[in-house]
């Protein structure tokens, strides 16, 4: 009875049971299960239900653990994970130094950006914000890259994660470093499975639990399947149960499969003899009482908690029908201080001891007293604390916020007005002396900011509607996540004030989000901002964050403005070399897949001015507020179409990006970024005149950019200008002695100029600044085998291939300096795969033709020639 009892938990009785028998069971039995997944509506009982699993768990002696959305990434529920098990006796030493180490290696990297990026009097925006965090945070996104792997080809893939590796390898001690930082899940997990490992030897058994996993499970969702599924981090210890609770149910793909080691634990509102039993606990048993309060309830469990508390003893007590929502919880709080510090405690999203003492505005309490006013408020069964900050249950919240707006409008709007002053203030407070870079690292100036729009959007501030959506186009630089913050402010916002517009803007940002990922937000950004949008085909696959960061950092870190770094060291290349002329008759480069063939120029919709509705959006159809307007810049307008050709960029259509650039170009015709950025487009894409063209005004506004050099060099070298290619190549090098990119570029001049020596001497500077970027170990294969020095040439080739398995031109390479080591069955096997993969590759397809005529096989060299001639 006691345990029945205890922390005043009634009900879901099924569900204890089920998990209770789990542990009778052991793990080599069939039925034994290893992950619980707890899922049902808000209010319902969830985090009630873990507690008291929790407390199961302990009483067969497992060593237990706690995360919530608390933790925002994986790294910090791993910390979550080590301090809960301390605390019960078991150090985990070896992951709490790697995770220090962790945070240490991402501080480094933002830092030394930020280091580098005079602070801005305008605040943080994202054309100033250098994709560090973006890429530090969301880059354990790359070794499964998710939703990303549809819209990539794996060359394409392969090259946009090797231009990550390679800057976090020259800007870390080691290699390892950069592992840690780029794909911290990597390195971090194995460790974890090995202090479980520990563990487990000395507890019976390993319990974890992972609460509110509607938000958890964006990042622990696909590493909690690998790791349960899957041996790529280590074994889980055999003894371990993972019990999840979440508003959704599984997802099915993923765990379909799984089907025979997890039990699902739906959850629904009490049934009317579980909510009895609660009132019953709580001393209430009148009949006219239960059956008032079981009507006003609904058996949501979060409801009948708080109405049990007050133990009411007549119908009356619980209140007539037609009672408000806020009179049913609080009707029982007699103290008129106490019941106005729980109403307007409601209005912040969250609060925390800070919060509370600027909200409660009580000028003339004592310390004591504001203490014992938020003691008391954290004792309230609808205020739960997650984080370190106090949160309302929604059911609760919401006709709280409903009463004051409806009683007393125009104290609801001067009291949020005051709330965003303060939340101003603390953010102002936060931004000196640091730049937009380290600002939007910042987790605590981002919720600051979020907090100061989202009281401005609830007072009704008109202006506050383009101030978030101009956040937002800076957000989106930094990745879904930290753009779905702010879609979420508008929601909510709208939500919680009834404002039709910021309501609006909010659904639709979040369709465009779910479906079309950052891409889509800024489309629809534009479009309603009455700015042009590209009317041809756009990429609207998710992008996920990690990607984004990955291109940025290629443009961004040899930029001109030399306080933005980009985490490639160059102009995008592709995996495989670029197509150049063949030096010698015998052909010792292969050929790679050209650049897609250029198509016309993309088609526009009529420019709209900026402001003004847009013609045939039946989404505008909803009315918007009186007074309520919204603008765009024309300066944040520029940032959303870099944004966007930097995401086309990403899926392989550089003419979607030149188009977009083409309009922010018009907006801001004198940034050298952005021309350096659409010159390289334009050079990939071989438009070596309009090339040319934005290069030469890009490095004019800005000479000692490092990127644009490069990239002019690239494009005079595919124009066979030898002399200026060089010039410009020994420039970028220059500026930028490390450049990987540069230095391979510059290789291929002195090639072409016939001097191996300083080819080569290029090549080992290339290889020694990024050791395992696949594409310059390629590179410099092919120009040892190109001197006749194969054997080293192979060690490159095993290298790259080691790196990128499919990477068909390091392979064919690889066949080819087999054949002349006289190894030719090896040779043909290695041109046979790729073939295999793909059966146009003309220089291959010669290769393995020269290979089986020294085989004897006459026929087969003479088919292969035929296919390579009708190739060409």
């Amino acid at each position: 009875m006691a345990q029945r009892q205890r922390a005043g938990f009634i009900g879901r009785g099924a569900e204890r049971a089920a998990f209770r028998a789990n542990f009778d069971t052991p793990p080599e039995d069939e039925r034994h299960r290893f992950l619980f997944h707890v899922h049902g509506n808000a209010g319902v009982g969830k985090s009630f239900l873990l507690r008291e699993l929790g407390q199961v768990a302990r009483e067969h002696g497992a060593l237990i653990a706690y995360v919530d959305d608390s933790a925002g990434s994986l790294p910090e529920a791993m910390e979550v994970i080590s301090r809960q098990f301390a605390t019960q006796g078991r150090r985990f030493k070896d992951l709490d130094r790697l995770l220090a180490t962790y945070r240490e290696r991402r501080h480094e990297a933002e830092l030394a950006v930020a280091a580098e990026q005079p602070a801005e009097p305008d605040g943080p925006s994202a054309s100033s914000t250098v994709a560090v965090r973006a890429g530090l945070v969301a880059l354990g996104l790359v070794p499964g890259v998710g939703a990303f792997a549809g819209a990539l080809d794996s060359g394409r893939l392969a090259q946009v994660t090797d231009r990550l590796r390679a800057d976090l390898g020259a800007r870390f001690r080691s290699h390892e470093d950069a592992r840690l930082v780029l794909a911290p899940e990597s390195v971090l997990t194995p460790v974890l499975l090995d202090e479980l490992a520990q563990a487990a030897s000395a507890a019976p058994w390993i319990v974890l639990f992972f609460d509110t996993y509607e938000m958890t499970g964006r990042f622990l969702d696909g590493w909690l399947h690998s790791v349960m599924t899957t041996d790529r981090y280590g074994a889980v210890p055999a003894t371990t149960v993972v019990v999840t609770a979440g508003q959704l149910p599984f997802d099915t793909a993923r765990w379909g499969g799984f089907g025979d080691f997890m039990t699902d634990l739906p959850l629904g509102p009490f049934t009317e003899p579980e909510a009895r039993d609660l009132l019953a606990g709580r001393g209430v048993v009148a009949e006219p009482v239960v059956r008032e309060v079981l009507r006003l309830t609904a058996g949501l469990p979060v409801l009948v908690s708080t109405l049990a508390e007050s133990r009411p003893a007549d119908p009356a007590d619980v209140g007539d029908p037609s009672a408000t929502a806020v009179d049913r919880f609080l009707k029982w709080e007699a103290d008129p201080v106490r019941r106005s510090v729980a109403l307007a405690c409601a209005l912040p999203r969250g609060l925390d001891a800070d919060v509370f003492r600027a909200v409660a505005d009580r000028p003339d309490a004592g310390p004591g007293e504001l203490d014992a006013l938020y003691a008391w408020l954290r004792s309230l069964p609808f205020v739960a604390e997650r984080g370190g900050r106090l949160r309302y249950h929604d059911v609760v919240r919401a006709p709280m916020l409903r009463l004051q707006r409806s009683e007393a409008p125009r104290s609801w709007a001067a009291r949020q007005k005051a709330l965003a002053a303060v939340f101003g203030r603390w953010r102002t407070e936060a931004e000196t002396g640091r730049g937009g870079t380290e600002l939007w690292a910042d987790e605590g100036w981002r919720e600051l900011r979020l907090a100061e729009l989202y009281h401005l959007l609830c007072a009704g501030d008109s202006s506050a509607l383009s101030s978030v959506l101009s956040d937002v186009v800076d957000a989106c630089e930094q990745g879904e996540s930290v753009a779905g913050r702010w879609v979420r402010v508008l929601v909510e916002a709208g939500r919680d004030a009834e404002t039709r517009t910021a309501a609006d803007w909010g659904r639709q940002l979040a369709e465009a989000l779910a479906t079309g990922g950052t891409s889509a937000i800024l489309e629809l950004l534009l479009r309603r901002a009455g700015f042009a949008v590209y009317a041809g085909p756009v990429y609207n696959g998710p992008v996920v964050n990690g990607d984004l960061a990955r291109v940025r950092f290629e443009w961004l870190r040899t930029s001109g403005d030399r306080s933005r770094e980009r985490a490639r060291s160059a102009p995008a290349p592709a995996p495989a070399p670029e197509p150049t002329p063949t030096p010698t008759a015998t052909e010792p480069y292969p050929t790679p897949t050209p650049y897609p063939t250029p198509v016309p120029p993309p088609s526009w919709t009529a420019a709209v001015r900026p402001g003004a509705p847009v013609q045939g959006d039946a989404r505008q159809a909803t009315p918007a507020d009186p007074g309520w307007s919204v603008t765009l810049d024309p300066a944040v307008a520029a940032r959303a179409y870099r944004t966007r050709a930097l995401a086309h960029d990403l899926a392989g259509d550089q003419n979607a990006a030149v188009a977009d650039l083409d309009r922010a170009l018009e907006l801001t015709p004198d940034d050298a970024r952005g021309l350096a950025l659409r010159g390289e487009y334009h050079r990939v894409l071989e438009r070596h005149d309009e090339a040319i063209r934005d290069l030469d005004r890009a490095l004019a506004l800005n000479p000692a950019d490092a990127f644009a050099a490069a990239s002019r060099g690239a494009t005079r070298l595919s124009r066979q200008q030898l002399d200026e290619a060089l010039a410009d190549l020994d420039r970028a090098v220059e500026l930028k002695p490390d450049y990987p990119w540069a230095l391979v570029r510059r290789a291929r001049v002195h090639r072409g100029l016939g001097d191996p020596d300083r080819q080569l001497a290029d090549l080992d500077r290339a290889v020694a600044a990024d050791p395992d970027w696949a594409w310059v170990r390629c590179e410099r294969g092919d120009a040892l085998r190109g001197v006749g020095r194969d054997t080293e040439a192979l060690a490159d080739y095993d290298h790259a291939l080691v790196l990128e398995p499919g990477y068909d031109s390091a392979r064919a390479s690889r066949g080819a300096s087999l054949a002349n080591l006289g190894r030719h069955e090896e040779a043909l096997a290695e041109l046979d795969q790729v073939l295999e993969r793909r059966p146009s590759y003309t220089w291959a397809l010669r290769q393995r033709a020269a290979v089986r005529r020294h085989l004897g096989d006459d026929a087969g060299a003479t088919s292969d020639e035929e296919l390579a001639q009708a190739g060409e």
